[in-house]
């Protein structure tokens, strides 16, 4: 029973919900975080896009059973490795998305019309946009951007236009490093027939993902450091006035942030050297749970954001 509860949870793939907490960024930077309701209400729709994309790996697992058979990794996924069956799949896939359906009507009509739109994507990914180049790497990185519109739309607080170019870019860039990671990973067993595993593959080449990546890395930055440097942040009040000129204080308050500007160039760095030097970056949350000092640069540029934001402020 153990066993195959431990089996069923694996089919879930939990580590990746900690691509759900992008659903807090809305009110997070809009300085609404510690709002008893309104935290209650993101929180509520963390669970149920936790539980919406759980069902989207499940069916992207059922139709992609066989070609993950012949992946050195994918092949010991519950599914393809036969120990869960696909009716048993589909019952669980079921329940979670109704459940999180469920859950989500009682958000907001808008998280509820988001999350529909963020199930319809999967299940056109899973079915005909996997295999289609480029077309491919958009659905997966909307599915990045997705969850942060979610947590807007669930809360009510909007994310400036800097913030939102920095989630576009920053999800372009996760999606194409892990295509990259992929081809790399296939290219190295040369027993492999790439296009048999996944067929969007073939189309691409190293140096193109290469300028792809380059593209949005570098947009990442300029986005994120925009925003810092245009973003206000509520109340940080230094009270220099008297030691200091006038302006002084009131750049220090607009300017600010941009100290978190440090932990998000080394994040970068650090993620593009898991990519080209461990050929990792297949799979985003398990590469930040296993490099140790991209996690701690992670918590770092959280505490600052916090600190900034709500301590300082």
């Amino acid at each position: 029973m153990i066993k195959k509860t431990y089996k069923i949870l694996k089919l879930l793939r939990p580590k990746q919900w900690i691509k759900n907490l992008a659903i807090f960024a809305a009110i997070t930077f809009s300085g609404n975080l510690f709002e008893p309701l309104i935290f209650q209400q993101v929180l509520i729709a963390f669970f149920a896009f936790c539980g919406l994309s759980s069902a989207a790996y499940i069916v992207n697992d059922i139709f992609d059973i066989k070609k993950d058979r012949l992946h050195p990794f994918k092949k010991f996924r519950p599914l393809a490795h036969g120990d869960i069956s696909i009716p048993v799949a589909l019952v669980i896939a079921a329940f979670l998305t109704i459940g999180s359906l469920f859950l989500g009507f009682f958000v907001t009509p808008a998280f509820f019309l988001l999350a529909l739109i963020y199930l319809a994507i999967q299940l056109l990914y899973s079915t005909i946009l996997k295999p289609i180049a480029i077309i491919d790497i958009l659905a997966i990185a909307a599915g990045y951007i997705l969850r942060v519109y979610a947590g807007e739309v669930a809360s009510g607080f909007h994310i400036s236009v800097w913030l939102s170019l920095t989630t576009i870019s920053v999800s372009l860039f996760l999606a194409i490093g892990k295509r990259r990671s992929e081809l790399t990973l296939l290219s190295s067993n040369k027993s492999l027939d790439i296009a048999n595993i996944r067929k969007s593959l073939s189309h691409y080449s190293e140096r193109l993902l290469d300028v792809y990546a380059s593209i949005f890395a570098t947009s990442t930055f300029i986005s994120y450091t925009l925003f810092t440097f245009l973003e206000n942040p509520r109340g940080l009040k230094l009270g220099l006035s008297v030691l200091l000129p006038d302006f002084l204080p009131d750049f220090f308050q607009r300017k600010w942030l941009m100290i978190t500007i440090a932990p998000v160039v080394y994040g970068l760095m650090r993620y593009l050297q898991d990519i080209y030097e461990k050929q990792e970056g297949e799979s985003p949350e398990r590469v930040l749970l296993s490099d140790k000092p991209l996690l701690i640069t992670v918590i770092i540029w959280i505490i600052f954001v916090i600190g900034i934001i709500y301590v300082l402020g």
